[in-house]
């Protein structure tokens, strides 16, 4: 998979911001990507502090451009764009404070131009890498949320990987139907990246009608509005997850579905539910998860486990420039 997204990069390099430039895990995946030729990192941090970090970790970054917030010789024209684009939500003074933070000042990066995409999360909070980008770099034209997407991998016996998707588990905590309408297209989107036909399962607690409530109902209806939008994938619903990825199951459950028991995209109602399944699956399933993977933003913007290592890092650098258009 991921020598796939390789491959797209080598063809067209891309340049990412790392928020967080002296940490030890955003250095050692930085040294590896300064030796390939598809993803050139710029690290947000004092350049001292930066090159003394690397050399603590016995890490070679000499080459690595650093950017620091308080030494930026293109502040002023950074502040005036960041006016511009916050509308007369923030002074001229308070845009200036904003950007001596470098989850701010790596995302106005982004906004002007000067990379095409960023990775943040290694000390930050998903908060504070998401306001940032709702904020400067702001939704699609088409969309009206941030959402998110987990890739999970696994090996197979028969060689090949297992590859699904999963959303959202991360951002939208109860989203509406209109919000898993756009959740799901782009999760969709996202699974294609990663060589999947989305089959999409929207799943609950009931399958084809077996059980009743407002959730049921909401993914019910859900289901019906994607139908209705004659899409190139197929989704179907609302199913149970033993529905969705057992075709004895399914079949018997939901007769004639051309997703249950073959689905390999899988929408769940509610963060919890989301969040709670992607970790089993990680966890007791013995899949890699990849994620969360930003949806809907105008530019690639990503964010880490807080408790993430180095080839995570490097792994979600790859992710994330590959997204970019």
């Amino acid at each position: 998979m991921f020598r796939k997204l390789i491959q797209k990069l080598k063809h067209n390099p891309k340049t990412i911001v790392f928020t967080e430039g002296s940490d030890p895990r955003i250095l050692e995946a930085s040294a590896r990507l300064l030796s390939g030729t598809f993803l050139t990192p710029i690290l947000v941090g004092n350049r001292e502090e930066v090159l003394a970090a690397a050399e603590r970790e016995c890490l070679n970054v000499q080459n690595v451009q650093v950017l620091d917030p308080a030494s930026y010789e293109g502040m002023d024209e950074m502040v005036e764009k960041m006016v511009e684009l916050r509308r007369g939500k923030m002074t001229p003074e308070e845009c200036r404070e904003a950007l001596q933070k470098s989850n701010y000042f790596g995302t106005m990066l982004v906004a002007m131009g000067q990379a095409d995409c960023l990775l943040g999360g290694a000390t930050y909070s998903t908060a504070d890498t998401v306001r940032p980008a709702l904020q400067l770099v702001k939704t699609k034209p088409g969309n009206k949320i941030v959402s998110s997407c987990f890739i999970l991998v696994r090996p197979l016996a028969t060689g090949g990987n297992q590859v699904l998707a999963m959303g959202d588990c991360a951002i939208n905590i109860d989203p509406s139907e209109e919000d898993l309408v756009e959740i799901t297209q782009e999760v969709a989107k996202c699974a294609r990246m990663f060589g999947v036909d989305p089959k999409v399962a929207m799943l609950s607690y009931s399958t084809h009608g077996s059980g009743k409530g407002p959730a049921v109902d909401k993914m019910r209806n859900v289901t019906r509005r994607l139908q209705d939008m004659m899409l190139d994938f197929p989704v179907d619903g609302e199913m149970q997850f033993d529905a969705a990825v057992n075709p004895s199951v399914g079949q018997l459950k939901f007769p004639g579905s051309p997703v249950a028991g073959y689905a390999n995209t899988f929408i769940f109602p509610e963060i919890t539910a989301g969040n709670i399944g992607y970790k089993i699956a990680q966890r007791m399933g013995n899949f890699d998860a990849y994620g969360p993977i930003l949806l809907g933003l105008n530019a690639p913007i990503n964010d880490l486990s807080r408790g993430c290592n180095a080839l995570e890092v490097y792994s979600m650098a790859i992710i994330t420039a590959a997204l970019a258009e």
